[in-house]
């Protein structure tokens, strides 16, 4: 999920500290009427608690599977990999009680997997999404382990995907084994394999499938918790754009020291273009951007530098509350460059340099707007007039849910009673292409967007690991809510 890189801090919400320390007012329930809840559970929530518990051990196993597999789907020598992630998913959906289930791809994708069961005339139909498609390792010596072998430790599972999102998964088959014949409402099922890349085929996956996949509600389980012990349902997403920049100055590299003055090289003329994009406090200064405020709640600087690892000395940026600069406002970072290597560098004026370019934009943007502002905004400030060739990416759409519906009151009631205090409602920085094909697809299914992750997580970085406690609280709100849906229980 692209939300996980940095996205641990990229949250808003209000919240009970589960150490007591936190009386600010929560957004769904309070903690006692939570508390409440959960004493009061009735026998049919006793028994579910059980059945939870009994599957387990059987669904880490096939967690564990799943992980064991590298299936990057950014690497095309992963391909193999995919095509066995995918058969194993259909494996473990098909024990979790689909009678139908089937890997398909769209034309020139990656294989994903379907499945779907019928409810009972009258109820519901719910969609579970996830993705069996992870991220690549990167450096494999800042692992403590190796990265396809899953390992735990201090209470977390470790592993590439281990949370992101082969947990999500795992979530599902819990939740159907848990529920067996008991789970009165027809499920269908997309476990997608390009997820990582951008779910470039997702739309016309969906447009083949409409109907197998229509459903009422939405459950798309590729996001993060507020913190450890205590629940989210994550409500907006910013969107994405992207842009390479190159610039040229020489036909070729020349001598600095006989050429050095009157004739400008390309890294400083890229390195003067990029600090155009921000002004003196760290805002964007990209022109026509929308910007919106947040009630700043209960997310602390020391919260931040923490989850973000930030050095000592180096102060945070943008003006506005955290929230607000986190999820509601512009963010754009330079993720790469290409230049010559500091250790192999010739004493010549580089002729050409280019960097990549992400932008963050918030509900209420629009994606492609946005992406044409970026654009005339490095062709107005690019220095000395030297050749600017930019190459966009797809734009990804921002999200705000519908939070008013009765899926998401069962969702605030279910996660009440499986954390023992109340989900918050958060914003996420991040982005995620999938949303929009599923949007535009099913325009009147509410949409509830969960996860297994928490701050400390680091998804697509070293390490990336799962809270397993939190795991087990997830798979029993999955299985509370489908119940809930399927028994009309009033919340």
């Amino acid at each position: 999920m692209p939300p996980a890189d940095g996205d641990a801090a990229a949250r808003d919400a209000t919240t009970p500290d589960p150490a007591g320390t936190d009386d600010t007012s929560v957004t769904a329930t309070t903690a006692d009427e939570a508390s409440a809840e959960a004493t009061a559970a009735d026998p049919a929530e006793v028994h579910l608690r059980a059945a939870v518990r009994a599957v387990l051990p059987a669904v880490r196993d096939g967690l564990e599977r799943l992980v064991r597999i590298p299936s990057v789907s950014a690497d095309p020598a992963a391909r193999p990999a995919l095509d066995a992630s995918a058969a194993e998913v259909a494996r473990q959906l098909a024990e979790a009680g689909l009678a139908e289930v089937d890997v398909v791809r769209a034309p020139g994708g990656l294989p994903a997997v379907l499945g779907r069961r019928p409810g009972p005339p009258g109820t519901p139909t719910v969609l579970l999404y996830a993705h069996h498609d992870v991220q690549p390792v990167g450096a494999r010596a800042a692992w403590h382990g190796e990265p396809f072998e899953p390992l735990e430790r201090a209470g977390r599972l470790y592993g590439r995907g281990a949370a992101d999102d082969k947990a999500g998964i795992a979530v599902h088959c819990a939740a159907l084994r848990a529920l067996g014949d008991d789970l009165g409402v027809g499920v269908a099922v997309l476990v997608e394999g390009e997820e990582e890349i951008g779910s470039p085929t997702l739309p016309a996956l969906l447009a083949e499938h409409r109907d197998r996949l229509a459903a009422d509600v939405l459950v798309l389980a590729d996001s993060t918790n507020w913190r450890v012990g205590v629940p989210a349902l994550t409500t907006s997403l910013r969107g994405g754009v992207s842009v390479v920049v190159e610039v040229a100055t020489l036909r070729h590299a020349v001598h600095n020291g006989v050429y050095g003055g009157p004739v400008p090289d390309a890294l400083t003329a890229l390195a003067r273009l990029l600090a155009s994009l921000h002004d003196e406090r760290g805002d964007v200064a990209v022109a026509g951007l929308t910007r919106q405020s947040a009630e700043p709640l209960d997310l602390t600087e020391d919260q931040v530098r923490a989850d973000a690892g930030l050095l000592d000395g180096v102060r945070l940026i943008g003006s506005g509350s955290l929230t607000s600069r986190l999820w509601r406002a512009p963010a754009l970072s330079v993720i790469g460059i290409d230049a010559p290597p500091v250790d192999t560098a010739g004493m010549v004026l580089v002729p050409t340099a280019r960097a990549k370019l992400a932008l963050r934009i918030g509900p209420g943007d629009d994606a492609t707007a946005a992406r044409d502002a970026l654009v005339r905004h490095l062709e107005s400030h690019v220095p000395w007039g030297v050749r600017l060739r930019l190459t966009p990416g797809r734009p990804v759409a921002p999200f705000a849910a519908r939070t008013d519906g009765p899926a998401y009151a069962a969702a605030r009631s279910a996660f009440a009673r499986a954390w023992g205090v109340p989900p918050v409602e958060i914003g996420v920085g991040g982005s995620i292409a999938f949303l929009a094909p599923f949007v535009e697809t099913y325009r009147e299914a509410e949409v509830l967007i969960t996860g297994v992750e928490d701050p400390d997580t680091r998804a697509h970085g070293p390490n990336e690991s799962l809270h397993l406690a939190d795991f087990e609280r997830a798979c029993l709100a999955e299985a509370l809510l489908l119940h809930r849906l399927g028994h009309q229980r009033p919340v």
